[in-house]
């Protein structure tokens, strides 16, 4: 078993917060910080018994991210992880298609989920009402909630580390968060009954990594924002597709800064390391999974300029399956059905993103890091996708950033 110290040293942490949600018998013993680096991290505030650590250690989503037996059944892509259907969609309401940021699907079947009674609320992160920088786990319980909730956070989040209270709570609620978020709901699932009992779906968007804090200011300094405390609403996305990060000011006036300025030049060079080695920013655990339906140019590459929003839409299980349908026949989601090769195309890094993954955990194994167990991923397949070039290029860049930076956000 490793303590919460060695899984942080070891760049094993994604933040989730769900090691501090399971009180256990250790009750408040972990709490979430930020680092000195601009990361969520658990601190230990007392001793935490062994019962509590040998559940910590099977269920966060940092050390295990596997499915329970290898996948060769025909519901699972090696790429996209289990995989019913592929479609490419948006929300009917004009005004969240705008405000979200990849055409509303994921807001819209929220909404139809609210309106049917399926669920009772939902669990997401949003923007801080008291900190616009910061992100917070917010309940929605109709429209107005989920609009204002709409929008990718690119920073910090820690949406599990309630977990217990929210289970304990009265109603049902979908979940939606990070694919290594719903990683750990899943793996609780096995552990506390009462998850899937309370959570009759569970929705992750596809991601890329999470940047620090630190990456919000560089926005900002990007933008001409001087002082942080000034500004009273900040947004990444949204507003239109791919949207522009916007910070309004006290004074009123807004900085703007377009989607390859901010996520392409800024954010993503401050990601946590454990989301250089993460295999499923595909959120193959979850129900559903949403990501940008970028537009194409005529070579078959993305293109980022402003349009029309569209999400994909990947259905993984049955009852997710079952739920895109029903939103789709109560007029919540516009859909069509997307081929594979065009998805890729859409989402290449997505698509090669597992290749990745075994010559960096080769790297990290080389300087003696602990390693997380990564099983039933189709690791070895996505690895023969890709160049020779590309596998050494991974090796040795993180061999050499281990070797540079021995703290664990390297």
């Amino acid at each position: 078993m490793l303590d919460i110290e060695t899984i942080k040293s070891n760049g094993l942490c994604s933040g989730c917060g769900l090691c501090a949600g399971i009180r256990g018998h250790h009750k408040s013993a972990i709490c979430m910080e930020v680092s000195d680096k601009g990361f969520h991290r658990p601190v230990a505030t007392d001793r935490i018994c062994e019962t509590d650590l040998r559940l910590i250690n099977q269920v966060c989503p940092g050390l295990n991210i596997e499915h329970d037996s290898p996948r060769q059944a025909e519901d699972y892509d090696p790429i996209w992880g289990p995989l019913l259907k592929a479609r490419l969609g948006w929300s009917t309401d004009q005004a969240l298609r705008r405000n979200a940021s990849s055409g509303g699907a994921l807001s819209a079947i929220l909404l139809h989920l609210l309106e049917s009674g399926e669920i009772d609320y939902v669990l997401q992160t949003a923007a801080s009402s008291q900190l616009p920088l910061r992100n917070a786990l917010v309940t929605s319980t109709g429209r107005e909630d989920v609009y204002e909730a709409a929008g990718s956070r690119y920073a910090p989040s820690s949406p599990l580390e309630d977990i217990e209270a929210c289970l304990s709570a009265p109603g049902r609620f979908a979940f939606v968060g990070k694919p290594c978020d719903v990683a750990g709901l899943r793996r609780l699932s096995k552990f506390v009954p009462s998850v899937d009992q309370k959570i009759p779906i569970m929705i992750a968007f596809m991601c890329a990594g999470v940047p620090s804090y630190r990456g919000t200011s560089a926005v900002l300094k990007q933008m001409g924002v001087a002082d942080e405390s000034d500004v009273v609403s900040f947004r990444f996305r949204g507003d239109g597709w791919p949207g522009f990060a916007t910070a309004v000011l006290s004074d009123g006036s807004e900085r703007r800064l377009d989607y390859n300025s901010s996520w392409g030049a800024i954010l993503n060079r401050h990601l946590q390391f454990r989301c250089k080695i993460c295999p499923d920013g595909t959120g193959e655990f979850a129900d559903i999974t949403c990501a940008d339906g970028w537009y194409l140019d005529e070579a078959g590459r993305p293109v980022f300029d402003e349009r029309e929003g569209r999400s994909v839409i990947l259905t993984r299980t049955e009852k997710g399956e079952a739920c895109v349908l029903r939103a789709i026949s109560s007029g919540h989601v516009q859909a069509e059905q997307v081929d594979l090769a065009t998805l890729k195309a859409m989402q290449p890094f997505q698509a090669r993103r597992k290749g990745h993954v075994l010559p960096r955990l080769a790297a990290m194994a080389l300087v003696g890091r602990k390693l997380p167990r990564f099983r039933g991923l189709a690791l070895r397949y996505s690895l023969k996708g890709l160049r020779a070039k590309e596998i050494v290029r991974s090796f040795g860049g993180t061999l050499r950033r281990l070797l540079t930076n021995r703290s664990e956000q390297v």
